[in-house]
């Protein structure tokens, strides 16, 4: 998009103080069922210049305008009341606006209807037979991304969302900002994703330059409490009840503050998002930046990181629930781990990117050291040519016949490393030395990924194009995002060999465990 090619070279935290800042702008308004757009714009410009707006469904047609100057939205609340229906309100006012025709018979007249922005990815059945007319794999891939990734419309409406709850941290903490991170800014972000976001109260390196200043050590006196965690919970506790009671279209509002990151969940009716709002967490941070810079150093990655993450939701390794299944963070880092196995290797090292970093790079954050270089000119592009298709055969092959038994995955050397302690799967955590990224995966799941993973590298070396294309059959990837149904249950099996056969009976559970699931599913639907 021309947005993204705007925003290529930008440093993430360039890229993230803009949306910030732009979202600040940014109004959103539930407009009248017969909408004449040009003359809601025009009213809306007698507050003040549009710089960009669009239009989405969500229970009704909703318009997200951002004005050029913040005070234009001053000037509109000015001119807005509050709601005349019988029960009160919490009179909080916020950017969220309903709108109504006064006399809609004169007004339907120049009515057209408007284009709507979709929020959310077509279904899967429509986008396999999109994939089914493209001439390669690769082709295919490119489409899925196209039809998965989030929007330049759908990412303002996430910073919208970050900067409305911002609104109401700000009645406490009047400095704080509320960010999003992970895959709302990551680049890997898919339509419908939730939208992690966290409060921050500091910025340090201004702290640290302010503080030099005069004679004197100065400091605020703040109320003392016994621990970090304590404090983030107490945080956490109040702004959510705020949210609860005076938020507007903030609805299911649920503490979770005994977890091992507190957090309060809810949901953002206005924006349509499910939300996760936590206490700032500057290595998650740096781990949505190193996923960026991944993500923007060659198109191949994050085409190769969605096709993989779809197939392997289709066949239920993934899940929306917590358990034992593999994340879609750990995937993204095998993704990652293989790119940079690549000869010549397609994404440098985490330590590569951390030779490449200079002064203002440098990150410590709890003992780990976190720097790598943010400015994506100092990195070298790659002189690796591989289609698509190689890699994602290649993918399957090379994790079909990982010894997981032996080796760990390290992001940081690009190398496989003796396993550190048993876990079925280790991924290192690329900033918390000591930790697995991957520490909730049992062994059924890891062999039931090994061997969907060999029925895929299966498939796709036994296909011949030319052929396919003329039954108009299922080919390439589309064979991919089609369970590998009852037909293939004794190849399955096959597949399975090598693995161990004191484990196939659990595998052949979770296989039903996991069809029971998704029939649940429907029929709950």
């Amino acid at each position: 998009t021309d947005a993204e090619v705007n925003t290529r070279k930008k440093t993430f935290t360039e890229v993230q103080a803009e949306r910030l800042e732009q979202a600040e702008r940014t109004v959103l308004i539930k407009c009248p069922s017969k909408l004449n757009e040009k003359k809601l714009l025009q009213y809306l410009s007698s507050h003040g210049s549009i710089k960009s707006h669009f239009f989405f469904e969500n229970r009704g047609i909703h318009a997200l305008i951002e004005f050029s100057e913040k005070d234009s939205i001053a000037s509109l609340q000015d001119a807005v009341g509050v709601p005349s229906s019988a029960e009160h309100h919490v009179p909080f006012k916020s950017r969220l606006f309903t709108f109504t025709l006064k006399n809609p018979v004169s007004q339907a007249a120049g009515e057209t209807p408007v284009h709507l922005s979709p929020q959310s990815p077509i279904p899967e059945k429509e986008l396999i037979k999109k994939l089914c007319h493209a001439d390669s794999i690769s082709s295919q891939m490119y489409i899925l991304l196209n039809e998965y990734q989030l929007t330049e419309e759908n990412i303002k409406l996430r910073f919208l969302a970050c900067s409305l709850v911002r609104d109401f941290a700000r009645a406490y903490f009047p400095d704080s900002r509320v960010k999003p991170f992970g895959s709302s800014v990551n680049s890997f972000g898919r339509l419908g994703c939730d939208v992690d976001m966290f409060l921050d109260f500091y910025d340090t390196q201004k702290q640290a330059a302010k503080m030099k200043k005069g004679p004197f050590e100065m400091e605020f006196q703040m109320k003392r409490l016994p621990s970090e965690r304590l404090a983030t919970q107490k945080i956490l506790s109040v702004i959510g009840d705020c949210l609860d009671n005076f938020a507007p279209g903030c609805v299911n509002v649920q503490k979770i503050l005994n977890a091992r990151c507190p957090l309060v969940k809810f949901s953002h009716q206005p924006t349509g998002f499910q939300c996760d709002l936590s206490v700032s967490n500057s290595i998650a941070i740096r781990s949505s930046e190193l996923l960026y810079i991944y993500g923007c150093l060659d198109p191949r990655v994050r085409a190769l990181v969605f096709t993989v993450r779809c197939w392997a939701r289709v066949h239920g390794l993934t899940n929306s629930v917590p358990g034992s299944w593999i994340t879609n963070f750990s995937l993204t880092m095998m993704v990652m781990f293989f790119l940079q196995k690549r000869s010549p290797p397609i994404i440098p090292t985490l330590d590569q990117l951390k030779e490449l970093a200079d002064e203002k790079d440098k990150h410590i954050i709890g003992g780990y050291d976190c720097s790598f270089v943010s400015d994506l000119s100092k990195i070298k592009p790659t002189k690796n040519t591989e289609t698509l298709d190689e890699l994602l055969g290649d993918f399957f092959e090379y994790f079909g016949n990982f010894d997981f038994r032996k080796n760990s995955i390290n992001l940081r050397k690009g190398k496989e490393v003796n396993k550190p302690e048993s876990s079925p799967l280790y991924i290192w955590n690329p900033f918390e030395q000591d930790l697995n990224i991957s520490k909730n995966v049992n062994q059924p799941q890891l062999e039931k990924f090994i061997a969907m993973a060999r029925e895929s590298a299966w498939i796709l070396q036994k296909e011949d194009k030319t052929q396919q294309t003329i039954d108009k059959e299922l080919w390439g990837l589309a064979a991919l995002l089609v369970p590998f149904g009852k037909s293939n249950s004794n190849k399955m099996k096959n597949r399975v060999k090598g693995i161990g056969s004191e484990t196939i009976r659990s595998l052949l559970d979770s296989l039903k465990l996991n069809n029971a699931n998704s029939l649940q599913k429907a029929v709950g639907k």
